[in-house]
């Protein structure tokens, strides 16, 4: 039987920050798949609408039952991602020298994507059951650690550094959260310390040349610096009110690469400013806020910690893509969360939305 209590906790506030930075994601999509042509192509902005579309109802979806059932169901779920992951590796679309995506008919799917709501979920799960104690030890770790490691590494295999990090600093930032013991902590702390300079014989010749590019731009500004060189321009050139839409030169003149996924963001800073880019990223800060106050309001272990999970990956993915696109970060092809085209992208995010949504709608029943 439908509880009427349900509709009157549902998140209004949530959905109209989300409908907000979508639209504007939309606006700057038009501008960076049509600027530079006579005749627009408006392929990538109709799917765009469609991978929109198609997200939306995957949000009704994950707010229109119990998200409990999500936690019944998170080994399965964890399974189902971790088949996929396998699956790219000998099935995969190879392109750009990349085997990321699993063809669909006319549409491809990155597995990789919604391999964070998979891990989100299994690790949540994990948490909630330890949440209270006086905090993580060592072999508590040892579970989380397992769990973030398969995926990480299927990921970094295809390769795709950039969503392998965000999923290793969601499982972080929840681990964190979830608290752990002081002298485990310090052995992370040392751990990590040691085996960070060995993660660089490891790194391919790109990936390497992208972080010796992050240090000194100018270093290769026709070949490997030339994206970051051109997305300052960009950013710059927009100061404070920006050049108006559709008026990028950057963007028009086909400058800034990538225009459409990695480097929207220098779109829109280019043609509405200071003053565009700190509406959206205010809004992302709200969203970010809203997402840490319903994990603060909830009183059940396994809500609070999928909240701070969603909260989590929607903040790493805003703070890595606009430090990357100003040259604050090393360039590792992290989207802008709703704002970046990308079909896998904007379906997972509106399941981060939902499941945000239905913990929000379901605190009652633990007050």
């Amino acid at each position: 039987m439908f509880d009427r209590r349900l509709l009157q906790c549902f998140d209004w506030g949530l959905l109209a920050l989300t409908l907000c930075i979508g639209t504007a994601g939309l606006v700057v999509l038009y501008s960076a798949v049509s600027a530079s042509a006579v005749e627009p192509d408006l392929t990538l902005f109709r799917k765009q609408l469609i991978w929109y579309g198609v997200g939306f109802g995957a949000m009704i979806f994950c707010f229109l039952f119990d998200y409990k059932q999500f936690e019944r169901l998170a080994n399965f779920i964890y399974l189902a991602s971790v088949g996929s992951l396998m699956a790219v590796l000998y099935f995969g679309k190879y392109v750009s020298g990349a085997r990321r995506w699993l063809s669909m008919g006319p549409f491809t799917l990155q597995p990789s994507e919604m391999a964070k709501v998979a891990v989100i979920i299994v690790l949540a799960r994990y948490f909630a059951k330890l949440i209270n104690t006086d905090g993580l030890t060592l072999r508590d770790l040892m579970v989380p650690a397992f769990l973030t490691t398969v995926p990480f590494v299927l990921i970094v295999r295809q390769p795709d550094l950039g969503t392998a990090m965000v999923i290793a600093l969601i499982a972080g930032a929840m681990t964190l959260f979830a608290k752990i013991e002081r002298r485990a902590l310090s052995w992370l702390i040392a751990t990590f310390a040691m085996l960070v300079p060995l993660v660089w014989f490891f790194l391919r010749g790109y990936q390497k040349q992208r972080i010796l590019t992050f240090l000194n731009p100018d270093r290769d500004p026709l070949g490997a610096g030339y994206h970051i060189i051109q997305s300052k321009i960009a950013i710059g050139s927009g100061m404070l009110s920006g050049k108006g839409f559709l008026k990028g030169t950057q963007n028009a003149l086909s400058f800034l690469p990538e225009q459409h996924t990695d480097f929207i963001f220098s779109v829109l800073a280019e043609e509405w400013g200071l003053m565009g880019s700190l509406l959206v990223v205010i809004l992302f800060l709200i969203v970010i806020a809203w997402g840490l106050s319903i994990a603060g309001r909830c009183r059940d272990p396994f809500g609070t910690m999928l909240s701070v999970g969603v909260t989590a990956m929607i903040a790493w993915q805003v703070l890595i893509n606009i430090g990357m696109v100003m040259g604050l970060m090393p360039v590792v092809g992290v989207t802008l969360p709703f704002v970046s085209y990308g079909g896998s992208s904007i379906i997972t995010m509106m399941i981060g939305i939902g499941l945000l949504m239905n913990v929000s709608m379901r605190r009652f029943k633990f007050e």
